[in-house]
């Protein structure tokens, strides 16, 4: 089945602890409030973070992942869901291109290119400016296929950071910085040895979201 029918964007990061599920949750939970009826997607075997997508839709989270599924199966997941979702919010894991080997295969930016799906980049700001458009420039070369939209910051400090970056990403890449996130003072999703704490045992998570 084509996965092209059902709208959708990959929320991917540099690295793990970018803001990958915290983007991904409160875009899914802000479009949910708007009425909107939410697939939710997790790359890889991952159920902390799907049960939190759970969580945030109102609706079952699936996995995807491209060295445990195949193409077809991929495809049939998604294909799906498209009948009772307006579109489709999937988190990426590790690093955009991290994955089995050197050469990156069965990463998130693999699964974003074999399904067509638009990748918005999560970027720390935490103590950079122009940086960040070197980064962002770097995903770009490094794999020119790759349907890469738009950059999300996170952890900025300050308006002036803000603006910086938000010049030196669109005038090096050309792509739009699309959301900013500042540094929050509360830890809303904590973390332990094994991820996330799950959304079961967090005692707050309807207040969080």
């Amino acid at each position: 089945m084509a996965t092209a029918e059902l709208p959708r964007v990959m929320i991917a990061g540099l690295a793990g602890d970018s803001g990958k599920t915290l983007v991904s949750l409160g875009l899914t939970r802000f479009l949910k409030n708007a009425g909107r009826r939410v697939a939710a997607f997790k790359k890889g075997p991952d159920f902390i973070d799907a049960a939190w997508l759970h969580a945030a839709s109102g609706a079952p989270a699936h996995n995807l992942d491209t060295f445990l599924m195949s193409e077809e199966a991929i495809r049939k997941s998604i294909g799906e869901v498209s009948g009772r979702a307006d579109l489709a919010v999937m988190e990426g894991n590790r690093g955009l291109f991290d994955g089995f080997d050197a050469l990156g295969s069965h990463s998130s930016a693999e699964l974003a290119k074999l399904t067509g799906t638009p990748v918005l980049l999560v970027v720390d700001a935490t103590k950079v400016t122009r940086t960040v458009a070197a980064l962002v420039l770097g995903c770009q070369k490094l794999d020119p296929d790759l349907p890469l939209a738009g950059v999300i910051l996170n952890r900025v400090g300050t308006r002036r950071q803000e603006k910086v970056i938000r010049e030196a990403v669109q005038t090096t890449s050309g792509l739009p910085v699309v959301g900013v996130i500042p540094r929050l003072t509360a830890e809303h999703l904590p973390s332990r040895h094994l991820g996330l704490v799950t959304a079961m045992e967090h005692p707050q998570v309807t207040e969080s979201l």
